[in-house]
């Protein structure tokens, strides 16, 4: 295959990670800013300004990707949303595995080691499945061109 022909061939793929990561850090940044002015000047508890942060970030990125990086792919709806959620959560749920296995069952208990496991190794992980997921379970394409789950 010639390097034109290679890069012909992987274009929708790239266009497709280069969407979604963008959508993801927008989405990322809604949650962390969020979280900081509910948990600061707005008073919140932690768990409840974590949920509410997370809950406006799942559906930036839901939005972001039906409307741009999957816009083909599917029509929005409520199923659609539903699936995109629960992704999500369980990208949240590989997060805090990461960092309960560091922390609790390899004894790794210092900060750096628990941002490591949690916002390093468990995001990294959480991002793979997220990208697998919203593109096998939520925004499927028949016919994808350079898919790579089938």
């Amino acid at each position: 295959m010639t390097p034109r022909a290679w890069r012909s061939a992987t274009l929708p793929a790239r266009r497709e990670l280069i969407g979604f990561a963008a959508v993801g850090l927008l989405a990322y940044a809604v949650d962390l800013a969020l979280f900081t002015y509910l948990r600061g000047p707005a008073g919140l508890a932690p768990l409840t300004a974590k949920s509410l942060s997370f809950l406006a970030a799942c559906t930036v990125a839901y939005a972001g990707n039906a409307l741009g990086t999957y816009r083909s792919a599917c029509a929005p709806g409520l199923r659609a949303y539903a699936l995109f959620f629960a992704v999500n959560l369980a990208g949240a749920a590989v997060q805090l595995l990461c960092l309960a296995v560091s922390h609790y069952g390899l004894g790794l208990t210092s900060q750096r080691a628990d941002t490591v496991s949690g916002a390093v190794v468990g995001m990294a992980l959480a991002t793979v499945l997220r990208f697998w997921g919203t593109r096998t379970w939520v925004f499927r394409a028949e016919g994808r061109v350079g898919s790579w789950t089938g």
